[in-house]
């Protein structure tokens, strides 16, 4: 979870000057490189194991290919969400929450339907994380089945 931030939500205006008289989000810079690590690990993954297999068993070996790599996660992060006062949880999960910063969705799907993106894309706004990437292993060439999605505006000045 975000340190600091109770069930790891963010104040949502979190923002960080990266230069001078440009701001983004506080998390963005790690998020992004953190991305091209996680790929490569979900690369290596893929290379071993080959498309046709189910989802746990690729996030169970993504997360050890993580923990080789000496990169920090959590796993079915629950993501609670807060509406006038009520505060709902463990109705959401998130594959894997990387240092913080980087939501990973895990697919093993012959075809990724927008409601994949759509779920990333909740998740992100929810816990206030920059970056999410969504991964299909059921592709041949995993590349293929990688999708980078960003908070709007998480790069850009405000």
């Amino acid at each position: 979870m975000a340190a600091g931030h109770p069930k790891g939500k963010t104040s949502g205006s979190e923002r960080v000057n990266e230069t001078k008289g440009s701001e983004m989000h506080i998390l963005y810079s790690k998020a992004d490189a953190l991305s091209r690590e996680v790929i490569g690990a979900a690369i290596e993954v893929h290379r071993i194991m080959g498309p046709g297999l189910i989802e746990s068993v690729y996030e169970r070996c993504l997360q050890r290919e993580l923990e080789l790599r000496g990169i920090a996660f959590t796993k079915q992060t629950a993501v609670s969400v807060e509406y006038k006062g009520l505060i709902f949880e463990d109705t959401l999960r998130c594959d894997l929450l990387v240092e913080d910063c980087l939501l990973i969705e895990l697919k093993a799907v012959e075809t990724l339907h927008p409601v994949g993106k759509a779920q990333l894309l909740s998740y992100m706004k929810l816990l206030d994380i920059p970056l999410g990437l969504l991964i299909n292993f059921h592709e041949a060439l995993l590349k293929q089945g990688v999708h980078r999605l960003m908070l709007p505006g998480a790069n850009q000045p405000l």
